[in-house]
């Protein structure tokens, strides 16, 4: 099998550079009107008809043969049963994926904390676990057991009570490995639904499904649009685009890495993208001979020709200061630092999701088993976003706890910005606890 690569060469000393990249990294993620229609019709019926809504969509939309909500429901021994189904190495690696994850999430914990002021007044916050959260995994062949791991171990290190799953069984095709990630990382629930159902579902509650304060989890445009419309019932992780990795290297690694470091981005879907930043021409070259010879011998081969052709690139940049300001511009979901001293780049990466260290450190390692979360920011959002984290299970509650001397002192302040403000009320509020105000009354 051949197929023809054209992967895009830019440079970015051509004047036009800055117009290619953008047109390059350009991303629509929102739906169309029939697409948004079409949720909010399913998430209005969710919440009209509950449990009965939720049997009839799964019937639909996945083919499966279910009568009444029971049918759509897995207990703990049956997430228990799927451990004795997959292989010993498939346990062995989702048990070691697992407590790596856990150990490097524990570190993201965040402490209350209390300080008192020379007046006794004390200032605080209170940090507390999200009572539920829900998490979303896509279903059938296209199943992540990684992804189940990744969204409800931080969820089970935050202390959040509950973590419900619902993944999608399209034609009653279960796959065993998300059910046995799932055992290991201490779902509670598991519902096999999907689309905008499942996720109006987790935000509203039916008769069977409880409400849950924050769904996460990634999902096709149907779940993207609903996760969109019930932002604001609920808490939602992000509104995710395809998948990025851009690789960032001196012209020394081996080129046959690095196009397979591409490729397990554009292996993902049609708009995935890859991109490749060098100072080197010759090696920008020998990049692009590797991945015309290695492509053929993908599974996926189709599926990377057309994100290689699509929205892949190989940038010529004058020295590696641009190639980090490149980064930089970019602020990409994965980023693949492949350079002899990675660390002494590090200080000037400013907008990245994950950042890959060295010649040897694969994106790959960190989507299944490095530690931190590969549930990352996308579409250039690394300039604001974060990664997936305990963080994101975590909710805080300012303290504040004023003695009689810091209310008289606070209110004087309180008083002069609030009659600022025309707020009466606000300002008699705080007078009422002035010292000097009270004994003038």
């Amino acid at each position: 099998m051949t197929l023809p690569t054209a992967i895009a060469r830019l440079n970015a000393a051509d004047p036009e550079f800055a117009r290619h990249l953008d047109h390059l990294l350009s991303w629509e993620s929102v739906s169309d009107d029939a697409v948004n229609q079409r949720v909010l019709d399913i998430i209005k019926a969710v919440r009209e008809r509950g449990d009965a809504a939720l049997v009839e969509f799964t019937q639909r939309f996945d083919g499966v043969q279910a009568t009444t909500i029971d049918d759509l429901i897995l207990d703990r021994a049956r997430l228990e049963l799927a451990l004795t189904r997959i292989t010993p190495a498939q346990r062995q690696a989702l048990e070691t994926a697992a407590e790596r994850v856990r150990v490097y999430h524990e570190r993201q914990k965040q402490d209350s904390w209390q300080y008192t002021e020379a007046d006794g007044t004390v200032l605080g916050q209170k940090v507390t676990p999200l009572d539920r959260a829900g998490l979303y995994v896509p279903g059938g062949k296209a199943s992540y057991p990684s992804s189940v791991l990744m969204n409800a171990l931080p969820a089970k290190v935050a202390g959040v009570a509950e973590v419900v799953m619902v993944v999608p069984t399209p034609r009653g095709e279960i796959n065993e490995l998300v059910l046995a990630a799932a055992c290991i990382a201490g779902v509670d629930r598991v519902f096999t639904i999907g689309g905008a159902q499942a996720i109006a579902a987790l935000a509203y509650g039916t008769e069977s499904v409880p409400p849950v304060d924050k769904i996460v989890g990634p999902g096709n445009i149907y779940v993207a649009t609903a996760k969109r419309h019930v932002f604001g019932q609920v808490g939602i992780d992000m509104i995710a685009g395809p998948s990025e990795i851009l690789v960032v290297c001196d012209g020394q690694t081996d080129p046959d890495w690095i196009a397979m470091d591409l490729f397990s981005q554009a292996e993902h879907d049609e708009d995935a993208q890859a991109i490749l930043v060098s100072p080197d021409a010759a090696f920008l070259d020998r990049v692009a001979a590797s991945i015309e010879r290695l492509l053929p011998t993908l599974e996926r081969a189709e599926i990377a020709e057309k994100s290689i052709n699509g929205r892949g690139a190989l940038i010529q940049v004058r020295d590696m200061q641009q190639a980090i300001e490149v980064a930089n511009r970019i602020a990409p979901e994965h980023l693949e630092l492949s350079v002899a001293d990675p660390q002494a780049w590090l200080p000037q990466i400013r907008h990245a999701g994950a950042i890959f260290m060295g010649r040897h450190t694969s994106e790959a390692l960190g989507d299944y088993c490095a530690g931190p979360n590969h549930v990352l920011p996308t579409s250039g959002t690394a300039r604001f976003s974060s990664p997936l984290g305990v963080y994101d299970f975590q909710k805080r509650s300012s303290i504040i706890f004023c003695s009689e001397a810091g209310a008289s002192e606070l209110g004087k302040t309180a008083s002069v910005l609030a009659r600022g403000e025309s707020l009466t009320a606000h300002a008699r509020s705080a007078e009422y606890r002035i010292r000097d105000a009270r004994q003038g009354e």
